[in-house]
């Protein structure tokens, strides 16, 4: 019984750290007051738990704000670089690992060639590249976020199968925190790059699709503010939907997948074959940008397969808020209009105006994901709605109960609340 009550206690003010750190991260600077308001708990509990974590340096005080008429509410804040993160992307052509700090910002980014890499070679390769950045790391690191390509069981960071590498039940997770001795999150890569979109940037809903579109296709999704797997992690695997049964031979051995008609890869080898000659993403995008009627039939071709593809997601899913990234999204907002135009001639009138598309980065969204994956399990960070607000006439006891239905959400102050307080 008393070992019991122990792991209860142990279980509450770990609860308790992880609501008030993502409170502060979230609202900062706040005031103790703040936070005591907003997740419901006592002033004594969240002055006990700042502490804390201002010893670990996870919180620190950045002066009083103004007075209305008591006290002046002394501000907290998370420091940005309090931890380091080390996100890796284990992508098609090169893997890449930078160190990130709390915010999203790369810190330090090396790359190595990746292409011709599998099995055996490709895990060492990215132990070798892991391994260097953690060394060059000028902060205490975190972790590690790995987004890997296939179909990875992010509970235990096995990579179930990634084809193009050759991986089949690879324990990728447990051999990096072997190695490192740090805490290792993995992910799949698309699944990864919907939670840089979501955490990293200043339009965080409730709900999003994120499309990576590069040498492969897939989907992140996010629901109510939480990543969405599915039942066996393979939520959002798109690019190996056939789309063509006669079409070209896909690298997953079927014919006529997404990726075979929409991706940069299918877009490289059109173009390489009609001119007898290989050619670069680079070139492409040099000779769209120039109006080539070639490379341009081409590349809206493949927006249009693409859009047809998402038509679906809008039908099964009404998220309104779509981002396509990945090397695709250099061709900008031609190859997105195209899209557009695509899965919205093919879905309900009434959710196809209810969507937009958007524009999203083209290089190190998956590191940033893989960064952001292993930031909000590791510290517990909210993935709260930014623009979310507590509905009127809520008791300080019905914010935190609504607050924990949606899964940690915390409702932003006013400007008015911010200075009410005092520290």
């Amino acid at each position: 019984m008393e070992r019991s009550i122990k792991a209860t206690l142990h279980e509450t003010r770990e609860r308790n750290e992880r609501l008030v750190l993502a409170t502060i991260y979230d609202q900062g600077p706040v005031s103790r007051a703040d936070v005591a308001r907003l997740t419901g708990l006592t002033r004594t509990t969240v002055s006990d738990v700042v502490e804390g974590l201002i010893a670990s340096g996870l919180a620190r005080e950045i002066g009083r704000g103004p007075s209305t008429g008591g006290k002046a509410p002394i501000w907290l804040e998370v420091p940005d670089r309090a931890r380091l993160l080390v996100g890796v992307d284990l992508g098609d052509r090169v893997f890449t690992a930078a160190t990130v700090n709390l915010r999203g910002e790369i810190l330090q980014r090396v790359e190595v060639p990746s292409e011709d890499a599998d099995g055996d070679e490709a895990l060492g390769l990215a132990m070798q590249l892991i391994e260097r950045v953690i060394a060059a790391a000028d902060g205490p690191v975190l972790g590690i976020g790995i987004g890997a390509p296939g179909l990875v069981d992010s509970t235990d960071g096995t990579v179930v199968e990634a084809v193009k590498r050759n991986w089949r039940e690879l324990p990728l997770g447990h051999l990096a925190t072997e190695r490192f001795s740090v805490p290792v999150h993995v992910a799949n890569d698309s699944q990864a790059a919907a939670l840089a979109e979501h955490v990293f940037t200043e339009t965080r809903g409730a709900n999003l699709i994120v499309i990576k579109v590069g040498q492969g296709i897939g989907a992140g999704v996010v629901l109510n503010g939480q990543l969405f797997q599915g039942d066996r992690f393979g939520a959002g695997e798109i690019g190996h939907t056939v789309m063509d049964p006669s079409g070209a031979v896909c690298r997953c051995g079927r014919r006529g997948c997404l990726e075979t008609t929409a991706s940069a890869r299918a877009v490289i080898t059109r173009l390489a074959t009609l001119r007898g000659a290989p050619v670069s993403m680079e070139q492409a995008i040099a000779d769209f940008e120039r109006g080539d009627p070639q490379v341009c039939s081409i590349v809206l071709e493949a927006g249009t397969r693409l859009g047809e593809a998402v038509a679906g997601l809008i039908g099964a899913l009404h998220v309104r808020r779509i981002v396509l990234a990945g090397t695709m999204a250099a061709f900008g907002e031609p190859w997105l209009q195209a899209v557009d135009a695509a899965a919205s001639s093919r879905s309900l009138a009434a959710l196809a105006c209810d969507t937009t598309f958007e524009l999203g980065r083209i290089d190190d969204i998956v590191v940033l994901g893989a960064s952001a994956l292993l930031m909000t399990r590791e510290l517990g960070l909210s993935l709260r709605p930014l623009h979310s607000m507590p509905r009127p006439g809520l008791s300080v006891k019905e914010v935190a109960a609504e607050a924990t239905v949606q899964a940690g959400v915390i409702p932003p102050l006013t400007v008015a609340e911010r200075g009410g307080f005092a520290g």
